[in-house]
């Protein structure tokens, strides 16, 4: 019985939840901007979770805008002026909203490349193929 514990805990493990991938996905740029220092470009935009409701008109008021993607690397690559990424669990259980969707759409309209991401890994190798990094 002992030898089945662990594929039993494995079946069972928890998902990361989108804070800790998002947190997973900073910790590795961190760990790697020394050798690569266009992740110190690595911005996270505040737009998700629950606030009180004067927060969010406030937040409102002064420009944040609903499906803007949780993340940009703001250099250019190429034709691309930044990439954009919308961070999902990776178990894929949870979809973009219609509102991300258009942001995704109207961001590579205007020449950005914009992806949803399902996972930290899924990121890193998104931002690693956009760098050029083997």
């Amino acid at each position: 019985a002992a030898s089945m514990a662990p594929a039993l805990q494995s079946a069972f493990q928890r998902v990361p939840t989108e804070h800790e991938e998002q947190v997973a996905l900073f910790q590795w740029a961190e760990a790697n901007e020394g050798e690569h220092e266009e992740l110190r470009n690595l911005v996270a935009f505040p737009n998700g979770g629950y606030r009180p409701m004067t927060t969010a008109v406030a937040l409102k008021a002064e420009g944040v805008k609903a499906g803007l993607p949780d993340l940009a690397l703001l250099c250019r690559r190429g034709s691309k002026g930044a990439l954009f990424i919308e961070m999902k669990k990776a178990d894929h259980s949870n979809k973009p909203t219609a509102a991300q969707a258009e942001w995704i759409e109207r961001l590579r309209q205007y020449g950005y490349q914009a992806v949803v991401c399902y996972g930290a890994q899924e990121a890193i190798d998104t931002i690693k193929a956009y760098l050029g990094i083997k």
